[in-house]
C-alpha cells in the first residue's frame, strides 16, 4: 500500500498506522479504533491476488470465536482494492521469545505451553477443524492482563476435517501434496497421506521437542530441489528413534507462569521462581488458590521499580508479564454454547460487515525483530509484526 494511504481509514472507524510485516498474505499494518483508541492489527490482501485466501481466514475467525486464546475479529470487508481484516494486536510469537532465550527452554516452560498448545489444538479440532500449520510463528503470547496466554493464528491452511452434525469424518486419501511446514509436518504428511487431528498433534509435539532440545534433527539438511529436501526430512523423522526425544524429570514443577523469559527479563524473581519444584512431589497444571497470593509477592518486589513501560501502549509490561491472572485452560465454550457464526457456504461481499458485536478491548498484537540486543527486542515485543 502507498505511503499516501497510511492514514486510510477502513471499517469505517480503523484508521491505519505504520506497516509492521507482510508476507504471502499481503500486508499487516499496525491500526487504532478511532472512535476508542483502542490499537489493532489491520491485515491487506490485494483483491487481484492469485490465490485469496483473507476471506477464507477470516471466515475460521468468525467460526471459532469465543475460544480461549483465540484472537477476536473485528471486522473484514473490502476496501479499494484490498481484502481487509482486522483483529486483536498480540505480542511476540514463540519463535521470538525461543530466540530471546538464547534458543532453549526449560522443561518448566516447555510443559506450561504444552498445557495451553494442547488446548488451542484441541479446541479447533471440537470445531470441525485441522490447523495444518503447527510451528511457533503461528503461536503468539497476549498483551496486559492476557500476557501469559498463548494466541493461535493463521488459519490460512486450515481446513474442516468432519461435520458438525453428523461427525462424519473426510474419507482417507493419499498423493497429497505437502501442507504446512516441512519442520513440523507429520510423517504421514510427508507421505502424502490426508491429514487428521493426529497431524496436527504429531507437529505439535515436533514443536516443543524443538523448544525444549533447541534444534530438530532434520534440520539443516541440504539438497538439490525442494522435493529432494522434503523427501531428505522425511526420511530422517521416521529413522530417528524416540529414544533420542526421551526425557528425564526427577521432580514436578509448579504452573506459576514465571517462564524462561519473565526471569530473563526480572533476575529478581530469579530465586524463587526458576525451576520452583514442589518437593518432589508433581507439579499442578491446574488452577490453583495458592498462586495469586504467591505471586503478588513477586509484585510486590517490583513495586519500587514501577513506573512506564517502553510500550507505546502504556501498559506497564512488568506488572504484564507476571500477570496474577492464568487463562483457564478448559475455558473453552462447550459445543452447545451458542456461539456467532458465519455460514460455511456464504459469501461476503464488499458491502457487508462484521457487526460491532465483535469489538473487544482484550489483547493487542504484533511481532519482534530478533535483530539488536536481547533487551531491545523484548522492548519491542509490544511492537512486533505478524508473520505468514
Amino acid at each position: 500500500m502507498e505511503k499516501s494511504k497510511i492514514d486510510l481509514i477502513v471499517g469505517g472507524k480503523f484508521k491505519l498506522g505504520r506497516k509492521i510485516g507482510s508476507g504471502s498474505f499481503g500486508e499487516l499494518y499496525l491500526g487504532v479504533n478511532v472512535q476508542t483508541g483502542e490499537e489493532v492489527a489491520v491485515k491487506l490482501e490485494p483483491v487481484k491476488t492469485k490465490h485469496p485466501q483473507l476471506h477464507y481466514e477470516s471466515k475460521l475467525y468468525m467460526l471459532l470465536q469465543g475460544g480461549t486464546g483465540i484472537p477476536h475479529l473485528k471486522w473484514f470487508g473490502v476496501e479499494a482494492d484490498y481484502n481487509v481484516m482486522v483483529i486483536d494486536l498480540l505480542g511476540p510469537s514463540l519463535e521470538d521469545l525461543f530466540n530471546y532465550c538464547n534458543r532453549k527452554f526449560t522443561l518448566k516452560t516447555v510443559l506450561m505451553l504444552a498445557d495451553q498448545l494442547i488446548n488451542r489444538v484441541e479446541y479447533m479440532h471440537s470445531r470441525g477443524f485441522l490447523h495444518r500449520d503447527i510451528k511457533p510463528d503461528n503461536f503468539l503470547m497476549g498483551l496486559g492482563r492476557k500476557a501469559n496466554q498463548v494466541y493461535v493464528i493463521d488459519f490460512g491452511l486450515a481446513k474442516k476435517y468432519r461435520d458438525l452434525q453428523t461427525h462424519k469424518h473426510i474419507p482417507y486419501r493419499e498423493n497429497k501434496n505437502l501442507t504446512g511446514t516441512a519442520r513440523y509436518a507429520s510423517v504421514n504428511t510427508h507421505l502424502g497421506v490426508e491429514q487428521s487431528r493426529r497431524d496436527d498433534l504429531e507437529s505439535l509435539g515436533y514443536v516443543l521437542m524443538y523448544f525444549l532440545r533447541g534444534s530438530l534433527p532434520w534440520q539443516g539438511l541440504k539438497a538439490g530441489t525442494k522435493k529432494q529436501k522434503y523427501d531428505k526430512i522425511s526420511e530422517k523423522k521416521v529413522s530417528t528413534p524416540i529414544e533420542d526425544f526421551s526425557v528425564d524429570a526427577a521432580a514436578g514443577y509448579q504452573f506459576d507462569y514465571v517462564f524462561d523469559w519473565t526471569v530473563l527479563k526480572y533476575p529478581q524473581i530469579s530465586s524463587s521462581s526458576r525451576g520452583r519444584h514442589s518437593s518432589g512431589k508433581p507439579g499442578h497444571a491446574g488452577p490453583s488458590a495458592e498462586r495469586p497470593q504467591k505471586r503478588s509477592q513477586h509484585l510486590q518486589q517490583l513495586e519500587p521499580e514501577k513506573g512506564r513501560s517502553s510500550s507505546r501502549y502504556g501498559s506497564n509490561t512488568r506488572k504484564a508479564v507476571i500477570s496474577n491472572s492464568r487463562p483457564s485452560s478448559s475455558g473453552e465454550p462447550s459445543e452447545g454454547r451458542p456461539s456467532r457464526l458465519l455460514s460455511s457456504g456464504g459469501r461476503l461481499t464488499s458491502s457487508q460487515r462484521i457487526q460491532p458485536g465483535y469489538e473487544s478491548k482484550s489483547s493487542t498484537r504484533a511481532v519482534a525483530s530478533s535483530k539488536g540486543t536481547r533487551e531491545d527486542t523484548f522492548r519491542s515485543f509490544e511492537l512486533l509484526s505478524i508473520r505468514k
